[in-house]
């Protein structure tokens, strides 16, 4: 797979490009299959609460595996993808892969953040060398909290966070600035199709409170020429080799169980520092 001019182009404008039917509705099934039976996944699901008091659920690993998911990161028409839309020519490494889990009717919200607002703690130097990407295991739509962004926020720059309930929020002067400049849209998008989206741009979702669930799998990337001085997991200075893109379907898989799952007490997303 390789993307167009005209979606790298809409990337550094927009700040996110959208590529539809980026996984087939065999490997989407796969991986959703996968997300609900494996009892990793529930094991080490963090409920974080939104400033409603609304839980929403994420389970999060850092070295991409040999298991499903592990397959799907280190596929060539991910790595590919991603070699495109990051700053620099180094090699594509992969930081952490989350499973985000909005249950019917209790799936809380996200808050508005900027991924970067988050891994400025980690002291990685460079934001245009990160990236993430949101692949759809379920419809997403307005009713049960699809993505939002603020289109074009990425150029912002980093803006101030503090804490949102249990997240960490961007500063809402500043987004509601941004939302009286700039467009607002709801990424309202079908099971297999792909969110990339630059770690600036300001994003968010409601609870999901309608009846049916939405299950998303997002990986964040990083260019080994990006050092984070204050990071304890190495996956992110790890170049990725690729693998062939049939070995999401084809491949003999691992359990989850093996994955290196963050624990909420040691994420440092949710610390105070001080320093920053």
């Amino acid at each position: 797979m390789k993307l167009t001019d005209e979606q790298i182009a809409q990337y550094h404008k927009d700040g996110y490009v959208l590529v539809k039917g980026f996984c087939t509705q065999q490997e989407t099934d796969k991986l959703y299959k996968v997300a609900i039976e494996d009892e990793a996944m529930g094991k080490n699901a963090m409920d974080l609460n939104d400033q409603s008091g609304m839980k929403t659920k994420l389970s999060l690993w850092f070295k991409p595996g040999n298991d499903v998911f592990g397959y799907l990161t280190r596929s060539k028409k991910m790595v590919n993808a991603v070699a495109q839309l990051l700053e620099g020519e180094a090699p594509v490494c992969h930081f952490h892969s989350k499973l985000m889990q909005k249950e019917p009717k209790v799936g809380g919200a996200w808050e508005w953040h900027q991924d970067y607002g988050y891994w400025y703690k980690n002291q990685f130097m460079f934001p245009d060398q990160l990236i993430s990407v949101m692949v759809a295991l379920t419809e997403a739509n307005k009713q049960n909290g699809c993505l939002q962004v603020i289109k074009g926020s990425h150029k912002l720059g980093r803006v101030n966070h503090g804490f949102a309930g249990e997240q960490v929020g961007a500063d809402m002067v500043m987004v509601e600035n941004a939302l009286k400049t700039m467009e607002l849209v709801y990424c309202e998008i079908d099971p297999g199709d792909a969110l990339f989206f630059h770690s600036n741009l300001l994003h968010r979702s409601a609870a999901n409170l309608s009846d049916k669930p939405r299950w998303s799998i997002i990986s964040c990337f990083n260019s080994q020429s990006n050092i984070a001085y204050s990071e304890t997991s190495t996956a992110w200075k790890e170049a990725i080799d690729p693998i062939p893109d049939e070995a999401i379907l084809n491949w003999e898989a691992d359990s989850l169980s093996q994955a290196d799952f963050l624990k909420k007490e040691d994420d440092p997303a949710l610390k105070d520092t001080g320093w920053e």
